[in-house]
């Protein structure tokens, strides 16, 4: 990660009077995303700002919150002297993470019967994670029911829409290869865990383990050799 990713400016733009965060990398965007920033995305960069219609008290909270969130974490932030805070708050992981550490468990996997384990995780009809967010899905639509504005019905009948086809369609292809991993009980082939044990029959004292060569590419046969021509 380069030190450019680690460095951010959180300011009041002189000219539209806007609270605006620029630099920093994902993380960086997501602890601004949390702090209450509004990620903007434009063709040649993306940067947050403050949600509007805030005072400009609140506004200084908000930044400053975010200011002591980044660099409670390392980052180094350039910020206007009404943000600037000593306040480093505790980090705390964000619920993603769990579902990120589920990916991690998948890419250690070794067997068809661990992958299908994490994918039960979230395929699980009660309390799986594409259950937990279909009724988070559910509930957003439920709350625009009664919001007031002329758009807010639309967006309710949008979500009950990703709600019932777009995320069914996801948990009924996950479904399936779970339950096809869970019925296969085979190891990868290349992800075989490496015992660090020697058998007993082995002759040579240099010998560290029992693994094979990992697997690598085939050479190329060799060309044919080429007809010979006519004698001149």
């Amino acid at each position: 990660m380069s030190l450019a990713d680690r460095f951010l400016v959180l300011r009041r733009d002189p000219h539209s009077e806007e609270v605006l965060a620029r630099g920093g990398d994902p993380q960086a965007h997501s602890i601004l995303q949390r702090a209450g920033f509004v990620p903007v995305v434009r063709l040649h960069e993306t940067y947050h700002r403050a949600p509007t219609h805030l005072t400009e008290h609140d506004e200084i909270r908000l930044a400053s919150q975010a200011v002591g969130r980044l660099r409670a974490v390392g980052y180094t932030v350039e910020c206007d002297d009404d943000f600037d805070t000593d306040h480093r708050p505790a980090h705390e992981p964000p619920l993603g993470a769990s579902v990120t550490h589920l990916a991690e468990q998948v890419r250690q996997a070794t067997t068809t019967d661990e992958v299908a384990g994490v994918l039960t995780e979230l395929t699980a009809s009660h309390d799986g994670v594409l259950d937990a967010l279909e009724q988070v899905l559910t509930a957003t639509a439920e709350f625009h029911d009664g919001l007031g504005d002329g758009a807010d019905p639309f967006t309710a009948r949008r979500l009950r829409h990703l709600a019932d086809k777009h995320l069914g369609i996801i948990r009924a292809d996950l479904t399936y290869t779970r339950n096809a991993l869970t019925d296969r009980h085979a190891p990868h082939p290349g992800r075989s865990a490496c015992t660090e044990q020697v058998p007993a029959t082995e002759r040579e004292r240099s010998a560290v383990c029992a693994c094979p060569p990992p697997p690598g590419t085939v050479p190329a046969p060799p060309p044919p050799p080429l007809a010979a021509g006519p004698r001149r």
